[in-house]
């Protein structure tokens, strides 16, 4: 039965929805205005994001494709038919969301905003050229393009190559003894040693003792020669064979240390393998164009006295200052560099005069020559250009992405500086009549930044565009001109429209969990800072911005670390502080699957620095972040948090199971013997419909249970294994609160949180700030083992205020428990719950990377050096009203 719409009276401005189901959302009606900031809101998990993403922008994207030609509509990733009644008044639809997309490093600032084509047109029509220099088209400039890549290093910057001491590492061990360490292990690097043996090479003396010829042949040679291979035979019994022409075990044909590793890196289908062997490798400037990608010939040409690698790799706010110069009048009128200012009839009298000598300045030969440096040609390309550079630097500096050069590849990036980045190619596309749906822009935004994106916010409004929101951030539900709060709560117990109008009206609104935060009603009390047990002290760290800090972070205690977005918090936490502590304590720092590794790929940085003080204080330490917990559907939360595991051993203890010969593999989609076979324990099966969308039908067999009729005909409790993954973790806490393991993972998943999610909620389905939940939930529900260290990075992205106060009560109790917490953070609420607060900046990039304050929450909202201070004084103020 639909609900009674919910919105404006005069819907002719407006979205209106009817029977939206998608997800959790409970046939919902509402009216929302158009030419309006509105911000969807809700506990996270609510459907705030089924409605305006899943529903809204689907549909919008949906209504295009039909116009578009079915052929192209074949190459587009396109999106499911929503579940939805109807939708009227539905203008078309941007989607500016934190999906970070295909990672290259050939991906940059530049390509995701265009300006670097503007760059490239502005060396190559306004550009100094060197005296007989030809012209060079846009495309000479381009490190992605056969014309302008280097040639030696094929446009990465870098040539790779290994050496005998990265494939040797301790050379006082013999061949036999794996001295050659890329080598591969098992059978085939025995396979290469007794080739060797073969060969008459002594595997049984150090290798540093062997001739330097001969270690240069096994390491380098391109030959690969084929042999016979005696198998297990000692290096004397292999000669005696030989000279005795026995017959060998196999013939074995050898590959060079190096070859093998070249070869298994550029070819191999297996992730794993080309993560071992690019160990081995060194990356290192490529020799011919120094690392800036290009070929010579665009190298030497110029623009303020830069060739366009240099331009390129200057912060934006520093290209917007060189930009500033030339985007004047005056800029036309200086001199050429004969001392005078050309007219356009001398210009165009020049102009004749080449082409009568046949230089034609738009052809490409060897003898054409580009009009003269500095001629009024020239300025007026290199004024017009300019001008258009710096409307839209301007735009991104304004949006706090001054600190960013044209040459920072987006896998660097933060999802929230890449949602940025797409808002500002939006402001300057000049669209009118569209909804921009955005997701939490806001996200690892520092307050002092937020201004600047609600301007941008406005801008899209006010020219003429609808700007849907889903957002968490109280003070943008404030400056809405609409609110649409989604809830009551997660799961299956939200999904309705509680309240649709102007924000002011939400404080009427009961049911609503938003309301309690956006009225200043449901504040932390102020708590007393713990007193530190210990420092942890670093010193000389250097990473991106971070040149020689001092830090001390105290022990026992909950801190975070504040600064404004691109000051160098995440280069300090999140990279040199656990690459630091994660190698002293011998812990790798990701026990997920490795990833692709590619020879485009940033190179690995490292970081600089030393722990001085503390270590001893630490046993453990435990980085929290945002990533996916699996790539796959395969993997979900009953098997991430390993309660799955003891799940299983309750079905396989089952007299029924017993009876049949069952473990507790039978119970598992991703063995073959209990799975269904059909669908191979995926549950649904893919439906390829050219021209629309793929869908996903359940699997015909086992109708979506992943398993077959054997297993599924065990049951535990009335349940059998497939129906428990389809409990929520709220339903799996009643029937399993006899069995201590599962209970307490599932008590301390309701407690952060999530018990609105099912057992076997894909991977692929689950939010960063879901994820980063339930990996902090697997690590609570272990019993303690020692002193340590938990390290989140901004664990509040995503979160509505409610799960904020669940998240924080659960980082107390660590802390209680003796452990340590450090959390990168912009919510100054959280912040001002903390002992200690660490203030890196006082700017972004190159103006920042320093500490100017660190101690108790009040002393640094005492600062007047901080940014962070008036925001966090702010949040104590509240505080201390409420007591």
């Amino acid at each position: 039965m639909c609900a009674k719409p919910v919105g404006p009276a005069n819907a002719s401005g407006c979205v209106r929805v009817r029977g939206a189901r998608e997800h959790n959302l409970k046939s919902v009606d509402v009216d929302i205005p158009r030419d309006a900031l509105v911000v969807f809101t809700g506990v996270s998990g609510s459907g705030k994001s089924s409605l305006a993403f899943s529903t809204l922008y689907a549909e919008a994207q949906r209504r295009y494709f039909e116009s578009v030609a079915p052929y192209a509509r074949r190459l587009i990733d396109q999106v499911g038919v929503p579940a939805v009644d109807s939708i009227e008044g539905l203008p078309p639809a941007v989607a500016l969301q934190q999906q970070r997309g295909t990672p290259s490093a050939r991906s940059s600032v530049g390509s995701v905003t265009t300006l670097s084509s503007l760059i490239r047109m502005l060396y190559s029509r306004a550009g100094s050229y060197p005296a007989e220099q030809p012209m060079l088209f846009a495309e000479d400039f381009s490190a992605n393009t056969p014309q302008g890549a280097c040639p030696q290093c094929h446009g990465l910057g870098r040539v790779f190559d290994v050496s005998e001491a990265s494939m040797v590492p301790d050379p006082s061990l013999t061949i036999r003894e794996r001295a050659v360490a890329s080598w591969p292990m098992a059978w085939q690097g025995q396979n290469l040693r007794d080739i060797l043996v073969t060969l008459g090479y002594d595997v049984d003396i150090p290798w540093r003792e062997l001739p330097q010829e001969q270690r240069d042949w096994i390491l380098f040679t391109e030959e690969t020669p084929t042999v016979p291979v005696y198998a297990g035979m000692t290096p004397a019994q292999t000669r005696q064979a030989l000279k005795r022409k026995l017959e060998p075990s196999y013939q074995g044909t050898f590959s060079g240390a190096r070859r093998y590793v070249l070869h298994t890196f550029t070819h191999s289908q297996s992730a794993l393998m080309r993560k071992r062997v690019s160990a081995f490798m060194r990356a290192s400037p490529c020799p011919a164009c120094a690392g800036k990608r290009l070929k010579a010939e665009a190298l030497t040409v110029t623009f303020a006295g830069k060739d366009i690698a240099e331009l390129s790799r200057l912060p934006l706010l520093a290209l917007a200052e060189l930009l500033k110069t030339v985007a004047t009048a005056d800029y036309l009128n200086q001199p050429d560099e004969a001392g005078a200012v050309l007219s356009h009839a001398q210009t165009r009298q020049a102009r004749q005069q080449r082409a009568a000598r046949g230089d034609n300045p738009h052809a490409g030969g060897a003898d054409v020559r580009h009009t003269p440096n500095l001629s009024v040609e020239k300025r007026l390309a290199a004024q017009r250009i300019a001008e258009e550079l710096l409307e839209r630097i301007t735009t991104l500096i304004d949006l706090g992405l001054g600190y960013l050069d044209l040459e920072r590849s987006t896998p660097t990036l933060s999802s929230g500086e890449l949602q940025r980045l797409r808002l500002a190619t939006q402001l300057n596309s000049q669209l009118f009549g569209v909804i921009y749906v955005l997701d939490e822009p806001s996200a690892g935004l520092h307050p002092a930044d937020s201004e600047a994106l609600f301007e941008a916010l406005q801008r899209l409004k006010q020219a003429g565009n609808s700007v849907y929101v889903v957002e968490h951030d109280l003070d943008t539900m404030r400056r809405a001109d609409w609110l649409v709060d989604v809830g009551p709560d997660a799961g299956e117990h939200g999904g309705q429209v509680l309240y649709s109008g102007p924000p002011a009206g939400l404080a009427k609104i009961d049911a609503s969990r938003t309301r309690h935060y956006l009225f200043n009603d449901n504040l932390p009390a102020p708590r007393q800072p713990r007193q530190a047990q210990a420092w942890l002290q670093l010193e000389g760290i250097s990473r991106n911005n971070l040149d020689q800090l001092e830090v001390a972070f105290p022990l026992g205690c909950f801190s975070a670390v504040t600064g404004i977005s691109g000051s160098g918090k995440s280069s300090l936490v999140s990279q040199a502080l656990l690459d630091l502590l994660g190698e002293h304590l011998g812990q790798a720092r990701s026990q997920e699957e490795p990833p692709e590794q590619s020879l485009e790929d940033e190179p690995n940085q490292t970081s600089d620095g030393w722990i001085s003080a503390g270590l001893e204080h630490i046993r453990r330490l435990v980085p929290v972040d945002q990533k996916p917990i699996g790539r796959t559907p395969r993997s979900n939360l009953a098997t991430y948090t390993g309660l799955f595991d003891h799940v299983r051993k309750l079905f396989a203890a089952t007299s029924a199971a017993q009876a049949q010969g069952f473990d507790a593999g039978q119970f598992s989609f991703n063995v073959a013997k209990g799975r269904c076979e059909t669908c191979e324990g995926e549950g649904f099966v893919s439906v390829e419909l050219l021209f629309m969308p793929s869908v996903y039908a359940p699997c015909p067999t086992c109708h979506g249970d992943r398993y077959n009729p054997e297993t599924l005909a065990i049951t535990w409790q009335d349940l059998n294994i497939a129906q428990v993954l389809q409990l929520t973790v709220d339903q799996a806490s009643q029937r399993f609160a006899e069995q201590p393991a599962i209970s307490r993972a599932l008590r301390v998943l309701q407690e952060i949180g999530l018990g609105y999610l099912r057992l076997g909620q894909p991977a692929t389905e689950l939010s960063g700030g879901e994820a980063q939940r339930i990996k902090l939930a697997t690590e609570l529900q272990r019993l303690a083992r020692g002193a340590t260290l938990y390290v989140l990075d901004e664990p509040t992205t995503g979160l509505h205020p409610q799960d904020i106060d669940r998240l924080l009560v659960q980082l107390q109790r660590l802390v209680e428990a003796g452990h340590t917490v450090i959390v990168v953070e912009h919510d100054m609420r959280v912040v001002a719950q903390s002992d200690w607060v660490i203030d890196i900046g006082p700017g972004a990039g190159s103006a920042g990377g320093k500490v100017v304050v660190s101690g108790p929450p009040a002393q640094v909202a005492a600062c007047a050096d901080s940014r962070t201070a008036g925001f966090l004084a702010r949040a104590l103020a509240c505080d201390r009203e409420i007591t």
